[in-house]
């Protein structure tokens, strides 16, 4: 019995090299991005707030314009929760840990716009026309 714990002793510190040497590597390797990759990011947010204001400058009203203003907006929230918060390289359960409860927060907001309109009516319906 002694020798078995005499044998694993000796074996412990070669098991931590091994380990160290195969985690170490792969954290800094995994951390670095080329820069080239922040600078394309970067130029496409430039753009789509670009596309932003142009909405505002040329005047557009109604659907149209808030369609525009929350497409741009989503595209640049992705942008950025995907490269600067790396999101696009950390594991699936870890994104949807993440990201999944906003979008649930989401629809449960439109689910409450569209159970507004049917209070609304039957609050009129039932305690008459506000005066």
């Amino acid at each position: 019995m002694t020798n078995v714990a005499i044998d694993l002793e000796a074996q412990r510190p070669s098991l931590h090299a091994h380990v160290h040497d195969a985690v170490a590597p792969a954290h800094a390797e995994g951390q670095q991005h080329p820069i080239k990759l922040y600078l394309v990011v970067w130029g496409w947010l430039f753009v789509l707030s670009t596309g932003s204001y142009l909405v505002d400058y040329f005047g557009l009203q109604g659907y149209l314009r808030w369609s525009l203003i929350l497409l741009f907006m989503v595209l640049k929230a992705g942008l950025i929760v995907a490269v600067f918060m790396h999101m696009a390289w950390e594991r699936l359960a870890l994104a949807y840990a993440i990201l999944l409860p906003p979008v649930l927060v989401l629809v449960f907001v439109a689910i409450m716009v569209f159970e507004s309109e049917y209070t609304h009516l039957i609050r009129v319906l039932f305690f008459g026309a506000p005066a």
